[in-house]
């Protein structure tokens, strides 16, 4: 298993999204169902990108989300 760290973009801000998935393909699916859990009514979405990835051991596995650190520039 897996701890991925995604960047979805929309027209008016960015967004981090972080999920556990066994796969890349179940990571991308789950992003999209959590963004429609979490807004009331889910915003168009520009861009979903794969940040950071890293491999869930027995120890854990963590990622620091600092407001201003973004891929989009």
């Amino acid at each position: 298993m897996n701890l991925y760290r995604f960047e979805v973009t929309t027209h008016t801000f960015v967004t981090p999204v972080v999920v556990a998935a066994d796969s890349d393909e179940k990571a991308f699916d789950l992003v999209e169902i959590e963004l429609e859990k979490y807004f009331l009514k889910k915003p168009e979405i520009v861009d979903i990108s794969l940040y950071e990835k890293r491999k869930l051991r027995g120890g854990g596995a963590a990622f620091v989300l600092h407001e201003k650190e973004t891929i989009i520039k």
